[in-house]
């Protein structure tokens, strides 16, 4: 497997690791930081935000990938 390869592979695991790490905090805390109380559609909508901020590194992975695929057909 070639470096870029392993450097796509290890970003993808720490955008998972994010990912999962802020949907836990997101679904498992009771208030959050201005002092709300988190009813589930709160946290409906926090994970929502989260999911819509995680769209930006998925496409950029995304196109990493078919820069790594072009390169590696090419060699």
């Amino acid at each position: 497997m070639k470096k870029r390869w392993v450097s796509w592979w290890i970003a993808n695991v720490i955008w998972i690791a994010l990912f999962a790490i802020g949907t836990f905090v997101v679904w498992t805390r009771e208030v959050d930081g201005a002092g709300v109380t988190q009813t589930p559609e709160l946290k409906l909508v926090a994970f929502i935000v989260l999911l819509i901020a995680s769209i930006i590194p998925l496409a950029i992975q995304l196109v990493w990938m078919m820069i790594n695929l072009k390169s590696g057909r090419a060699s």
